[in-house]
């Protein structure tokens, strides 16, 4: 008996209709006549979901006491005794009831423990050879749910294991756009009316759905591609299948390889939906000549570009780079091809050539570039340093003739093939002490000095017998051979040292940034101590104004200040556009110079990092600064008219002698003049912190406060407070705000809903979404279009659910600058059923706690009821029915 098939249906989110999906794919296989039951479906009390399990064989449920509760399980031994050919399982990430037990298959056996999850029902159903039909949300898989909690601010207690998932024969994915799901749950076709404004202003907002929707895209693209190269390897194709465009660029960090990526980007667009890789090879014994503040440029370039830049080592470069490109499914190749002569293409074929030669069904674009030829011809060299090499050749000259002398001396004790061993060992120490030339100059002379001291006839080069002239011959090559493969080894091993010390450097530096709060210093700190230097500087040197002090260690030049003209500095490298890096010390190394740039190229990471930090927050002060001071001036301008028509009216009406007014009347109108001073008194105050605003001198007091107080406060003073549900939870955290503003953004958008709604009721929720608090004031009125949303912001405008006669005024500018300076936001949303929700997003005061105030009575004046019972900002739950769950929690899906 073989195990069963598991298909599984995939959302994005609750309510794109997967239980749908499983249900319409259980009756086409029923119409064919497939045996098929319906293990564990979970309607949700939807009417449209309940009618498909019309038709449908349902197995009975396990019933499960819990915590006084009866609930229902999904019954294993069941679909086992029943043996289907085809189960539906609902809801695969489900948490089982705890200590509940599975009886007896067929009434034989005992009971035992049931498993803790559902997938682990499901993975014994088909163990036991029968098919599996399920359904899972994204968030539900177990590597995303840190990136879940991320965009949605909750964390998914119910996961299944990616595995499972994978393993699964057929995954389907249920899509639906982020609008139609929302219409969706706005006409209850989701979850009840109760529920619908907080799951709508949650974990439904557009940008969780379209972010999910899009990890759900990719998740699912990435099996499609692990399934092809599955498919690929088990048929045994080795053949490039083009199915989408990728173009990989080989880099070796020489000269021309900002021109490869570039004309790569340029391929890589011209199909839509190009990949393109980024392939720089190096050598497999781990060493590379390529600088490091060039691989910096490179990589930074590749994500200009788009690219994605990957490291390959290899002993063969050209077999490395199409390795790769086989091994990501690569169409095109990009490289770069030397201008070498005829003659050393003969000798030695290039990289390109080997490329295109092993390339295959892979196009290749050989693309000549400026340079290679060049660097072929350094890497020639011995690479030691000069004195190295003559005190080779001194060490080779006095080796020589002291090993001579020795022979000489001692002529009759020795054969012609000790001498000869002799003379190779000696050129062996050559090679070691002064690489290459030195080796093969001992290697001709000790040659001559054999043929001529030992060699019959000695005292001439001429030798009388053949064999003795074949072993000279041999020595020469063996000796130039051995003391090549020396050299070599000589300088890997320099090369290896050297990339020890620079590897060990770079890890401890970049481990030691990391935990640094002010990392660049630190990182001067650092190559001034492993340089050996007196101080480090960086420098910010331009020609038409003096150097000044960007960070130091020297004590003496605090940053800003301006740098000495008659400092003399041991190395000056240049960082960035203007920025120099300056060492003071003893001269640097040459083979150190590798290390100098890996530090530069460090600190124009980190000096650009710097940089656009500062001017994030210049730019944030900034624009909090203007924002506040528009919407204060357009303020000023509009609100001083009416309590100034106010004022007026009731002074002339007080002086004029002809009207015969009552005690009453004149109390009235003095009311009035005594109320719109007050509003003048407020608006003066406004232009006094405008004025100390425009200074810079002016900022909001962010304080902790109690939202709850906060808004039963403003609701107070409101023009129909009688009309205003203040509907917030009683556990809701403090919000770190300015109490004043806050109270100015709430009068403001409250009576703009009081105004537009007509007479029915405002109402006011708040819940905390991650490291905020969202508040909303939700209206019944006519609504706003999509094109009007942010007009009705704007000053003087009338746009949307402004009735005739009636414009909007200011007050929502106004409510919406005073938000954005206490570093929050105000947006408008459409009330489901109609209407305008205006929501006001505010940070959390850091490490806060709930607070224990109580919820306070709705302000709806007297005989006012008391605050309902607030939103909680989590995922939307299912309503609770005879499947509900007190103990663990009921996974929440769709139908």
């Amino acid at each position: 008996m073989g195990r069963g098939s598991l298909r599984i249906y995939l959302g994005a989110a609750p309510g794109v209709g997967k239980t749908v999906a499983m249900l319409d794919e259980a009756h086409r296989r029923l119409s064919r006549g497939t045996d098929v039951v319906v293990g564990y479906v979970e309607t949700h009390d939807r009417p449209h979901t309940a009618a498909m399990l019309e038709g449908l064989e349902v197995l009975p449920r396990r019933t499960v006491e819990y915590r006084g509760s009866r609930l229902t399980e999904l019954d294993v031994a069941a679909v086992l005794a029943r043996r289907p050919h085809v189960v539906l399982v609902d809801e695969l990430a489900h948490t089982n009831v705890p200590g509940s037990s599975v009886p007896p298959v067929d009434g034989a056996g005992a009971s035992r423990d049931g498993h803790e999850k559902r997938w682990q029902d499901v993975e014994e159903i088909l163990e036991a050879g029968i098919d599996v039909i399920s359904t899972v949300n994204i968030q539900h898989l177990e590597s995303l749910n840190d990136v879940v909690e991320s965009i949605t601010g909750i964390r998914q207690q119910e996961t299944v294991p990616d595995e499972i998932v994978r393993r699964a024969d057929q995954v389907e994915l249920v899509d639906m756009s982020p609008e139609a799901l929302r219409r969706r749950m706005a006409h209850g076709n989701i979850y009840g009316p109760d529920k619908v404004d907080a799951a709508l202003a949650n974990y439904f907002r557009t940008g969780n759905l379209s972010a999910l929707r899009e990890i759900a895209l990719l998740w699912l693209a990435d099996r499609v591609d692990e399934a092809l190269e599955r498919y690929r390897a088990d048929q045994g194709i080795s053949e490039q299948w083009p199915t989408r465009e990728r173009v990989v660029v080989a880099l070796t960090g020489g000269a021309g390889s900002e021109t490869l990526l570039r004309r790569g980007a340029r391929i890589a667009t011209r199909a839509a939906g190009g990949d393109l890789i980024a392939c720089h090879v190096r050598s497999s014994e781990g060493l590379t000549s390529t600088d490091p503040a060039v691989l910096v440029r490179l990589r930074q370039l590749a994500r200009d570009l788009g690219a994605e830049f990957q490291d390959v080592s290899g002993q063969d470069v050209a077999e490395a780079i199409l390795d790769h490109a086989r091994g990501v499914n690569a169409t095109q190749i990009v490289v770069g091809v030397s201008r070498r002569g005829r003659w050393q293409q003969i000798l030695r074929p290039s990289i390109a050539s080997e490329v295109a030669d092993g390339s295959g069904d892979i196009d290749v674009h050989l693309v000549p570039h400026e340079g290679s030829k060049v660097a072929s011809r350094r890497r020639s060299t011995t690479g030691l340093p000069a004195r190295r090499v003559v005190g080779g050749m001194l060490f080779a000259v006095v080796a020589l003739v002291g090993l001579t002398a020795a022979l000489v001396a001692t002529q009759e004790g020795h054969t012609l093939s000790l001498d000869l061993l002799l003379y190779l060992a000696l050129t062996v120490l050559c090679a070691l002490v002064g690489g290459i030339w030195p080796a093969l100059f001992c290697a001709v002379v000790g040659s001559l000095v054999v043929n001529w001291f030992f060699t019959e006839p000695r005292g001439t080069l001429t030798i009388s017998d053949p064999p003795n002239a074949l072993a000279l011959a041999v020595f020469v090559l063996v000796a130039m051979a051995v003391s090549s493969v020396v050299n070599v080894a000589a300088r890997r091993t320099e090369q290896a040292v050297s990339a020890e010390r620079e590897s060990s450097a770079l890890a401890a530096m970049s481990r030691d940034l990391l935990a640094e709060p002010r990392p660049l210093p630190a990182l001067l700190d650092r190559a001034r101590e492993d340089l050996g230097m007196r101080a480090a500087v960086l420098a910010d040197v331009h020609p038409d104004r003096p150097p000044t002090v960007v960070a130091s260690t020297d004590p003496d030049l605090p940053v800003g200040s301006v740098l000495p003209a008659d400092t003399g500095w041991a190395l000056d490298v240049t960082v960035d556009d203007g920025v120099h890096l300056l060492l003071d010390g003893p001269p640097v190394a040459a083979e150190d110079q590798r290390v100098v740039n890996a530090y530069a190229a460090h600190a124009a990471i980190l000096h650009g990092r710097e940089q656009l930090v500062r001017a994030a927050r210049e730019a944030a002060g900034l624009a909090r600064d203007n924002a506040a001071r528009t919407t204060l001036l357009a303020a000023v301008s509009h609100d001083l008219r009416t309590p100034l028509a106010s004022i007026k009216a009731g002074v002339s009406t007080l002086r004029q002698s002809g009207l015969d007014l009552t005690a009453d009347d004149e109390a009235e109108l003095l009311e009035s003049i005594e109320e719109s001073a007050d509003r003048l008194d407020a608006l003066i105050g406004n232009l006094l912190d405008l004025s100390r605003l425009e200074t810079g001198a002016v900022r909001a007091h962010h304080h902790s406060i109690d939202l709850l107080d906060a808004v039963v406060s403003t609701v107070r003073t409101t023009s129909a407070p009688q009309r205003v549900e203040v509907d917030l939870e009683p556990d809701l955290p403090l919000v770190r705000t300015d109490l004043g503003l806050l109270d100015r953004v709430l009068a403001n958008v409250v009576e703009n809903a009081l105004r537009h709604s007509g007479d029915a009721e405002v109402r006011i929720t708040a819940g905390r979404i991650g490291d905020t608090v969202q508040l909303r004031v939700i209206d019944r009125g006519p609504g706003v279009s999509d094109a009007d949303k942010e007009r009705i912001f704007a000053a003087f405008q009338r746009a949307g659910d402004a009735p005739q006669g009636d414009g909007l005024g200011l007050g929502l500018a106004v409510a919406r600058g005073l938000t954005t300076v206490l570093g929050g936001s105000l947006v408008p949303e459409d009330t489901p059923g109609g209407g305008l929700t205006m929501v006001v997003e505010l940070p959390l005061t850091p490490t806060s706690t709930p607070t224990s105030t109580p919820p306070g009575p709705s302000v709806r004046g007297e005989g006012g009821t008391d605050v309902a019972d607030g939103i909680t900002p989590t995922e939307p739950t299912e309503p609770t029915g005879p499947t509900g769950l007190a103990g663990p929690t009921q996974t929440k899906e769709d139908a």
